[in-house]
């Protein structure tokens, strides 16, 4: 739970509502984009196959609201942590809105809007701030495709994921509904000794064992908490 630098290792587990607070819609609330688009239009490698220009306008379309949209105060808090804690930034969100708030250590287990992929080889990956246009190829000569997670296939860097969660001092998950699996999973991996906290509108099945649940939007809650624990590791390095 301590890394070589000293410092003890708290690990973030965000979901859609983190980034809602910054303006950007969600899947699944009662306004979110599922309500305007069906998963199996934009959402699965045969919607791709099927119909690639509607699928790229469309993640082209998120592209660009992802960039303009920008870090709240929850972003911003859980950065700051990193005065004191080691913290990892496990998210299943694809904008880089952690990334701008300045976290430096950030897994996307759902893959991420600014970049590209090959259309073959999920393995070969790019920076890609610009749009992805039909007759775009990777070096494999294949069709570039956004770097994001469809449905029916595996969840990046879920691993890795786990094994950071597993050596944590304290678990934060903010803003996810718990119910995307595998992501959602993660939380039970948690050490049982470490303190454990949940921040979200709303939760969708059981809470995970041993979690503390705060109902609350992200930007009102986790500047507290963040707050808290920082004055909690000063002073007790102080006495």
């Amino acid at each position: 739970m301590v890394n070589n630098l000293g410092k003890r290792k708290i690990v973030v587990f965000t979901g859609a509502g983190i980034s809602a607070e910054s303006g950007l819609r969600t899947f699944r609330d009662g306004d979110g984009l599922w309500e305007s688009y069906s998963i199996h239009e934009l959402a699965t490698k045969d919607a791709f196959e099927r119909n690639p220009k509607l699928v790229l306008s469309f993640y082209n379309q998120r592209k660009v609201a992802a960039k303009n949209a920008q870090p709240n105060k929850a972003h911003i808090a859980l950065a700051e942590l990193e005065d004191v804690y080691d913290v990892v930034i496990i998210t299943q969100n694809v904008d880089d809105l952690h990334e701008r708030a300045g976290s430096s250590k950030v897994i996307h287990l759902h893959g991420q809007l600014n970049r590209a992929q090959s259309s073959i080889e999920p393995s070969i990956t790019y920076d890609w701030d610009k749009r992805i246009e039909i007759g775009q190829y990777c070096e494999l000569n294949s069709q570039l495709r956004p770097n994001i997670v469809w449905f029916g296939e595996p969840v990046m860097h879920l691993e890795e994921a786990r094994e950071h969660i597993k050596s944590a001092y304290k678990v934060l998950g903010v803003g996810s509904s718990l119910s995307v699996q595998p992501a959602a999973s993660l939380l039970n991996k948690a050490p049982f000794r470490a303190e454990k906290t949940l921040v979200s509108l709303e939760i969708k099945g059981k809470i995970p064992f041993s979690y503390k649940f705060m109902r609350g939007k992200a930007t009102n809650v986790v500047p507290v908490i963040c707050k808290n624990w920082r004055k909690l590791e000063v002073n007790s390095k102080c006495t």
